[in-house]
């Protein structure tokens, strides 16, 4: 199985980043994707399984080979999980 990344897509519009735990400057989580490492890397590569440019996205400290059993994602941001990646996520599997 090819090593995945975890990636965020922030949302980073003034309105959204003033929302963020008591108003702090952090950009909110819009979207959570799952990318596959470049080929005979360990760097994340240019697209996520759903096709989009990780350029612009914020790479999760979640990484799924250290929470074996658990999701590719962390549990806190499964509301946001983006359904293409999920089901390409359990097609790996």
């Amino acid at each position: 199985m090819m090593k995945i990344v975890v990636v965020y897509e922030l949302d980073r519009a003034p309105a959204a980043v003033g929302r963020a735990s008591g108003g702090d400057a952090a950009p909110v989580v819009r979207r959570v994707h799952a990318a596959p490492t470049a080929p005979g890397s360990s760097a994340l590569g240019p697209r996520t399984y759903c096709g989009k440019d990780t350029f612009a996205m914020e790479t999760a400290p979640w990484k799924p080979a250290e929470h074996p059993g658990s999701s590719w994602y962390a549990p806190e941001y499964a509301d946001r999980v983006c359904s293409t990646c999920d089901a390409a996520m359990e097609d790996e599997t």
